[in-house]
């Protein structure tokens, strides 16, 4: 790791600096065993001057990164992910898709090494679901109990319609919006909320006390029987939307981390570009 010398300069950030800073933060070994976090490819000694965040690794996303002189990808989704698993007993390999080969080369070609932060940035104090509870104005935000989610609390209680109001102006939601079970006149004051898709936790919400649960790609039938068992109040965001709050975050955090290393400092730059696949309703 490279910081100031016996002289006091600064030394150029290359980018197994910057890899450590974000290993420190958001350690691989606590992603889920499924994933695929860390880092995809890339050479570690190059010397890293602008670091580009976002949600997905996809064409538009590639294509600005490169246009913006990018020499570093960092990313919430893996671009590889069940491809280059190894395959269960009876499992055929999963072929690579020809469009991911064709954007790893672009990466590949310009020399920008791509990081992965998924799971590992989710459960991260603070990652992900602390960043989606600041954006909404939550307080007093506790883990829930299984560590992937967060709880707190509206400052004041406020009608479910007011509510998605406020969803809708803090988050990039997107044209499917904010959707919610309940009545909008409901009153709502605790909140659990797990960014990216939470349906796993829909058995469990209901022994948390809380007056709602806000996650995304939230599916017919589970919501139906979650809420026949006693679920509370399901909203679902967007996948995209709920996770993207992280991005400014990480970046900031990553700045704070440089400066106090010792590191030279970078250019950063948030990708707004919505990958969120929903464009017409």
């Amino acid at each position: 790791m490279c910081s100031s010398d016996l002289n006091g300069a600064v030394k150029t950030t290359s980018a197994s600096d910057l890899i450590a800073l974000l290993h420190h933060r958001y350690p691989p070994e606590t992603a889920r065993e499924w994933d695929r976090v860390g880092l995809e490819f890339g050479d570690l000694s190059r010397p890293v001057t602008k670091v580009y965040f976002a949600v997905d690794v996809l064409p538009q996303t590639v294509e600005e990164a490169l246009d913006w002189g990018a020499d570093f990808f960092i990313a919430h989704h893996p671009l590889f992910l069940f491809e280059l698993a190894e395959p269960k007993p009876g499992e055929e390999i999963k072929p690579i898709a020809p469009w991911k080969t064709k954007i790893a080369e672009r990466l590949k070609s310009a020399e920008i090494p791509l990081l992965i932060a998924h799971t590992n940035a989710d459960i991260a104090h603070p990652g992900v679901n602390d960043a989606l509870a600041e954006a909404l104005g939550l307080i007093n935000i506790e883990s829930m109990p299984e560590g992937l989610g967060r709880i707190g609390e509206i400052v004041r209680p406020v009608p479910l319609h007011k509510f998605l109001e406020q969803i809708s102006r803090s988050i990039p939601v997107g044209v499917n919006g904010v959707r919610a079970t309940g009545s909008a006149d409901q009153l709502i004051k605790r909140v659990a909320l797990c960014g990216g898709s939470g349906d796993d936790r829909l058995e469990n919400v209901q022994e948390l006390g809380v007056d709602a649960f806000l996650t995304s790609d939230l599916k017919h039938h589970r919501v139906s029987e979650a809420l026949a068992a006693g679920a509370p109040i399901l909203i679902d965001a967007g996948h995209f939307a709920t996770e993207w709050p992280w991005l400014p975050q990480a970046a900031r955090l990553l700045a704070e981390d440089l400066e106090q290393g010792g590191y030279a400092p970078v250019e950063m730059k948030i990708s707004e570009i919505s990958t969120d696949p929903w464009r017409a309703r």
